[in-house]
């Protein structure tokens, strides 16, 4: 399907990030799922290109486009051609944004040069053992001590645990109010901070996911990311951003593993003639491209929605609700097509299946987004009360 949001300024510009991916990314792929991480560098190569933090003003090292399709391109191709586990999108469209719209000057001039670079890599804490989609339960705290903050707790399933250089840490500061919450920037080296294990994961394994713990880290007032009791408002705005992006990994995702199954359908043979030759194996991947073609057309009407600033929260809701479950029974299908094939590691849509299935549980589970989407059509019990 010819997708009618790009021109071609941007069918260009997909063309040379394609060739990053393919050349810079996606042959140490197999290395870095081994060792559970990406290399640092893959960043700093990234940030040389101009591929990190497109958005951001020159000053701050960015190119200043205002343009999301050119990161959405990013991300899409990364998806492609390079390894879903290096969380360009994470550094660069979910974290970096907290510290341009939140920060003052001295701290943009502080971070964000060295993220567009790639020489700091960002992270976000917020989910707790106890507390995921809701992060109104969270129990890390943060006490104000006059001239910083005395940060405790502990972090779960932080994508970039183990390499992040800045962190954004969600913590209560008003104890006795639910939304009473903080953002603060962890910096590595500061005393008291700790990197827990790597997780071990189903898939995404050269994402370094990990536990953090904070035991009475003195933060400094100056990085604190705006009011530190309006938190759990901020997390909120920058969730739109975050949910939009999962729907475009997801789509790009059901795309690839749509292609890499059409490739292998076509030159698999069995019973004298090519697998993709029987009537159920045209009928299923017909029924997949009307799919992902539909779905794909919502995803990049909301990207221009945000590019607007005018895409809602029940809306990106929407797309991530319908992309990540697209993008599920998209690999699922096509492990079936794959036969015993499609469950070994070594054919990638072995692994495609294990990496889809957090997409319906990351950034807001199916059933969140299922209950935002409800809420915004009137139907919210707590009215009743």
């Amino acid at each position: 399907m010819r997708r009618l949001i790009f021109e071609p300024e941007h069918d260009a510009f997909r063309e040379t990030v394609r060739r990053f991916f393919r050349n810079e990314i996606g042959p140490h792929a197999a290395r870095w799922r081994e060792q559970g991480h990406v290399d640092r560098w893959a960043y700093t190569k990234a940030g040389e290109q101009g591929y990190l933090l497109m958005w951001a003003d020159e000053r701050y090292g960015g190119a200043g486009v205002e343009d999301f399709r050119y990161e959405q391109i990013v991300y899409e191709e990364n998806i492609r051609h390079g390894e879903p586990g290096f969380y360009i999108n994470l550094h660069s469209g979910l974290v970096a944004p907290y510290i341009d719209g939140l920060g003052d000057e001295e701290q943009k001039q502080r971070w964000l040069p060295k993220c567009a670079s790639g020489e700091s890599i960002l992270a976000v804490a917020m989910t707790e053992p106890g507390a995921g989609s809701d992060l109104a339960g969270m129990k890390a705290t943060a006490v104000d001590r006059g001239d910083h903050w005395l940060l405790n707790g502990s972090k779960t399933y932080i994508s970039n645990g183990q390499l992040a250089d800045l962190i954004i840490v969600a913590a209560r500061t008003v104890p006795d109010q639910r939304y009473g919450i903080g953002l603060f920037v962890v910096e590595a080296d500061m005393p008291g901070f700790k990197r827990g294990n790597r997780l071990h994961k189903m898939g995404l394994r050269a994402q370094d996911t990990s536990e953090l713990f904070f035991d009475n880290v003195a933060v400094p007032k100056r990085n604190v990311l705006g009011d530190a009791a309006k938190g759990f408002g901020f997390l909120q705005q920058f969730l739109v951003g975050e949910r939009l992006i999962a729907a475009i990994d997801s789509m790009a995702a059901a795309q690839t593993a749509f292609d890499i199954t059409l490739e292998f359908i076509q030159n698999r043979r069995a019973f004298g003639r090519p697998v993709g030759m029987f009537q159920n194996s045209r009928f299923v991947m017909a029924g997949l491209r009307a799919e992902i073609d539909s779905a794909q057309t919502f995803v990049d009407q909301c990207v221009l929605e945000y590019n607007a600033d005018r895409l809602t929260a029940d809306e990106v809701a929407g797309a991530k609700l319908v992309a990540s479950e697209v993008e599920g029974r998209v690999v699922d299908a096509c492990v079936q097509l794959h036969g015993g094939a499609g469950y070994m590691e070594e054919y990638r849509i072995s692994r495609m299946y294990t990496e889809a299935r957090v997409s319906r549980i990351f950034a807001g589970s199916s059933e969140i987004m299922k209950e935002i989407i409800g809420r915004s059509l009137g139907l919210d019990e707590r009215k009743l009360k």
